[in-house]
């Protein structure tokens, strides 16, 4: 898939293993969790279609981009009710958080920061529909591949916006929140998100 190496050289680190092997376990939290990563990714970019209506690119790209995010919910939420998989409320992961503690205040750097943010979270989750679509069924591993696609348009569409809005190269802004990224990703965690760090491994058998 030579549409993820863009993907993959713009990220600092992979999905740890244990993350993975955490998500398959619970793969109904993950999924959750996955509807709830996607009705927040389409609320942050109506928050941006509202706050910057000056800007005539940012308008039309995302308003397609909202479009897809509330396709995509609406298709996690099919899966879970044909698994029976109630939706129920799940505590935000740290890591959307954690990037947008270092977004600038002032503009254009704001906006920018946010796009750049919203290109490591939509690349990111791309990162994870390929790592994990292997160890799933085939239903979520047909699921997630298709999403891939999408995931990547979406990475591209926000950096290239930050590129445009910015008066200056974005590429120390991008090497920052690379770290930042690679930080939070690697830092444990103790309950599955789909941004979530590596998992407790679960003790042998018999130990």
């Amino acid at each position: 898939m030579e549409f993820l190496q863009p993907v993959l050289a713009f990220l600092a680190c992979p999905t740890p293993a244990r993350w993975v092997e955490g998500a398959v376990r619970d793969l109904p939290l993950l999924l959750q969790d996955h509807a709830n990563c996607e009705k927040k990714a389409a609320s942050t970019a109506m928050n941006l279609l509202f706050r910057y209506n000056a800007y005539p690119e940012l308008q039309t790209l995302l308003a397609q981009l909202i479009r897809e995010e509330m396709l995509h919910y609406e298709q996690v939420l099919a899966i879970m009710q044909a698994r029976g998989i109630s939706y129920r409320p799940v505590s935000a992961a740290r890591y959307a958080a954690g990037l947008r503690t270092h977004v600038r205040h002032g503009e254009p750097g704001h906006l920018v920061d946010i796009l750049i943010v919203g290109a490591f979270v939509e690349a990111r989750s791309c990162e994870r529909f390929a790592v994990i679509a292997p160890h799933l069924d085939e239903e979520l591993a047909r699921f997630y591949t298709f999403l891939l696609r999408s995931e990547a348009r979406h990475f591209e569409y926000y950096l290239s916006l930050a590129q445009q809005y910015s008066p200056e190269p974005i590429e120390p802004r991008v090497a920052f929140f690379r770290e930042i990224e690679r930080e939070l990703i690697e830092a444990p965690d103790t309950e599955v998100r789909f941004h979530s760090g590596p998992l407790p491994l679960l003790p042998a058998a018999g130990a």
